[in-house]
Parts: C-alpha cells; structure tokens; sequence
C-alpha cells in the first residue's frame, strides 16, 4: 500500500544514527527526547512524509525493509552483522521455494532474512537449544510477518537433523564440526554448508571434519566494512568501523 494503515510497523528516522521501529495504533503517541508524536496523524498518510514533534523536530515515516528488521530485532543474544547475512545469502543462492536449515537460532536475525528470501513457497528450519532465545526469536520473526515460513524447532542440532533433500545449512554454533556428518547426510547434491565462527579454531576444526565428507570449494573468508564520511575538502575512513566478527567457512556436497 501506498498510505500508512493502523497497526502496521513503521520505521520513524530523524537521522542515520536515531531510528525507531514502532506500530501505528489510533490514539496512541510516540515519544523521545525531541518530542512527541501523534499516530493519528501519520495513518493515512504517504509512505516518506515528514512529521514534525511538538518540539519542532522533524521525522520520517518509512517502511521498514528487512535490514531494518534485522537491525531492530530484540538483541538478547549476538547477532550477525549485515555484512555477513548479505554475503550468506548471496552464497546460498536460495530463492522462492528454498528449504533451509539453520541453527541456532538466536534473535532470529538471520531467520528473518532467510525466509524473507524463500516465501512464498520455501521453508526455514531452525535449530535451537536455549528455550529463552527462541521465545525472544519467535517475537521477532512474528512481528516480521514471516511465522508461515519458519519452524521453529527446541533441540540440539549436533544430535541430528530431520529434514532431508535441503537446499543450504548455515550454522551459527559453538561447535559446528559435529553437526557436519549430519549437513551431509541431508544437503541435496549441489547444496550449500556454510558455518560461520568468530575463532580461527573453530574453523579450522570444522575445515579438518569437512574434508572427511565428499565436499568441494572449500573457502573460508573474513568480511570487513568501513564506511566512508564524505564532506568537502575532509572525505576519509570513519574513525569506527566494523572490523572483526567472525569467519564464514562455505563448502557444497557432491555425490561421490
């Protein structure tokens, strides 16, 4: 839709580093430091308009992509950074109709950009093991209007998957080497593994199993991002950038 309707989410940005994800209900305001607004006045309203506090700042109403999801997802636990879902997804080569595996889960972040990816006809199966972090994730992918997609699934991954005939695993574990025998029993020929660990150890454990299983193009890689600031006369690096947050180890089966 063009115009805002009652109860859907909307991103309110006043700048890039103050934005907020909130639910536009009748009757209700939102406030911050630099005023209060009305939700009655922004249903209806054009997707991109401006609205102004009391306090004269100014706000705009954007829908929320599913970066921004990601981004406002309830943070419990760690979660992936953009940089490293995008390059993911790019090297699963899921689409419509994708059947995924994923554990664990966690807030749900990565959940929420795969099954973004796979609806209407695909699936995500995702492995967790703490039963807090998947009632917080379950919020989380609900509010993402992506539940229809999702199963949620309270076990151990290492114990084994259920699932057979599946397009791509990504693992987010602590010991991703055990659940390998297990990827490659239920990958499809072409599949895709992807494991990421924030320690070389970890990496280097899961590289030694992987190699034991008919898998090929094994490449291991670290992402790093740093934004620019441009300005007249002072564009450079920003002092602060993301440097390290882990190592994405990706892999796919053949039939030997």
């Amino acid at each position: 839709m063009d115009k805002i309707l009652t109860g859907e989410d909307v991103l309110l940005w006043l700048d890039k580093e103050r934005t907020y994800l909130v639910k536009a209900e009748i009757g209700k305001q939102f406030h911050t430091h630099k005023g209060f607004l009305l939700f009655d006045d922004i249903i209806g309203k054009p997707w991109g308009s401006s609205f102004r506090t009391n306090l004269g700042a100014i706000f705009y109403a954007l829908p929320p992509l599913i970066r921004d999801r990601v981004l406002k997802t309830d943070r419990r636990t760690q979660v992936l950074y953009p940089k490293d879902i995008s390059y993911i997804l790019y090297q699963l080569g899921i689409s419509n109709g994708s059947k995924v595996v994923e554990a664990g889960t966690g807030s749900g972040a990565l959940t929420i950009s795969l099954a973004n990816i796979v609806k209407p006809d695909g699936k995500i199966f995702t492995y967790e093991i703490d039963e807090r972090s998947q009632k917080i994730s379950k919020i989380n992918i609900e509010r993402a209007s992506l539940s229809s997609y999702v199963e949620m699934k309270l076990r151990d991954i290492c114990l084994g998957i259920d699932e057979k005939n599946i397009d791509g695993v990504i693992l987010d574990l602590a010991t991703p080497w055990l659940v390998v025998p297990h990827v490659w029993q239920v990958l499809k020929g072409g599949g895709v593994f992807i494991s990421f660990s924030p320690t070389i150890e970890q990496v280097m454990k899961t590289v030694y199993e992987i190699e034991k299983y008919p898998f090929i193009d094994i490449e291991t890689v670290e992402l790093i991002l740093r934004k620019i600031t441009v300005a007249e006369n002072r564009t450079r690096p920003e002092t602060l950038m993301i440097g390290h947050s882990g190592y994405l180890t990706i892999t796919r089966k053949i039939i030997s």
